[in-house]
């Protein structure tokens, strides 16, 4: 491929994704008084400090709300919202394979009423569905495996509101009176590696955790109460890794610095359209997800049509070009590209010239 079509830095995974250069220069630097020290130590406490600190100044936390954080990603967050956030019956909105996951472990926790579930296709996503007898509705307000985003509102007062953050949290704007729990992981826009849940809790999911807790029996490690007391002394239950700490507090800092979350999410619109606008005026390209209102800005998919997108992804890979392939479940002839806050939207650019020069050749 000629130099001048490979991005600089040509890593376009959806999570993991791209970490900054500059944040592992920050981490080697503080390495020798910091890796390979205590997890409950003042330096460890330190970054969690300064993590919590960050993330509520990033989203503007009203008074009263918390944020708490665990080892384990999202899916141990799902364990644990079974334990200590529903109470009895929650609704979801599924639309591809995570929202699906969350609901499917609901439905088959013995301690819960089946879940109500408001579905729609891979590609687009659902209606709104009064709530019900439902005391959580668990939204994602981006579906990494398809590229739909969802708006995060409260359908009526009640239920608590479960946010499935995971590829939005720090790529995306939200009203935090809007949610109970906004949860994600930081190994996508936050650039940091995976292994780590954060929440952010509202004082009516902070009330249920602790009435839960005193009700209902829970492994220590899944025990949103232990996470959040845990939380609030600067350090988590179990050992955590201590460069996934560093990197998220040094990209809540970096995105703060630059301009915070309304900087961060108009960079992903800027870079994902790019690429939207490349679909559709590609003959042998489409957007995955129809409705321009639907697609995401941090994940974008794209259809092929009469050329193969494994062997697209493995060439752009040969190039240097990470990551790019669909999401293994979900099936179709499609690309998938993470277009975070770290992604250069130049290097967006040199990718659709890129595609063109592979697509044409195949």
């Amino acid at each position: 491929m000629p130099p001048e079509l490979v991005p600089a830095d040509g890593r376009f995974g959806s999570g993991p994704s791209l970490i900054r250069p500059g944040a592992v220069a920050a981490l080697a630097a503080a390495a020798p008084g910091y890796l390979g020290t205590s997890h409950r130590g003042e330096g460890a406490r330190g970054v969690v400090r300064r993590i919590r600190t960050g993330l509520a100044s990033l989203y503007g936390l009203p008074d009263g709300y918390e944020v708490a954080l665990g080892n384990g990603g999202t899916s141990v967050f799902w364990d644990a919202a079974t334990f200590g956030l529903i109470e009895e019956k929650s609704l979801h909105y599924v639309c591809g394979a995570f929202s699906q996951r969350f609901a499917d472990l609901v439905a088959a926790a013995p301690h819960l009423a089946e879940p109500a579930i408001a579905g729609a296709p891979p590609g687009s996503r659902p209606g709104f569905v009064p709530p019900g007898d439902a005391d959580a509705v668990a939204l994602i307000h981006n579906e990494t495996s398809t590229g739909v985003w969802i708006p995060v509102a409260r359908p009526e007062k009640g239920p608590l509101v479960l946010v499935d953050a995971t590829s939005a949290a720090g790529a995306m704007e939200v009203d935090p009176t809007a949610f109970d729990a906004y949860y994600f992981s930081p190994q996508k826009a936050f650039g940091s590696e995976g292994g780590l849940w954060l929440a952010l809790l509202s004082p009516a999911a902070v009330e249920r955790i602790g009435r839960m807790a005193a009700r209902r029996w829970t492994p220590a490690s899944l025990d949103l109460a232990v996470a959040l007391e845990e939380s609030r002394r600067g350090q988590t239950l179990n050992t955590p890794a201590l460069a996934t700490l560093f990197l998220l507090a040094d990209q809540i800092e970096w995105l703060l610095a630059h301009g915070g979350l309304l900087w961060a999410a108009e960079r992903c619109r800027t870079s994902s359209a790019i690429l939207y606008e490349w679909a559709e005026r590609t003959p042998r390209a489409a957007p995955f997800v129809a409705d321009p209102g639907h697609r995401s800005p941090t994940v974008v998919t794209i259809d092929l049509v009469g050329v193969d997108a494994p062997t697209v992804s493995a060439v752009l890979g040969a190039n240097g070009i990470l990551d790019t392939g669909g999401y293994r479940t979900m099936g179709g002839n499609t690309l998938r590209f993470g277009v975070f806050p770290n992604v250069d939207p130049a290097d967006v650019e040199r990718l659709t010239g890129a595609l063109d020069y592979v697509i044409d050749r195949l």
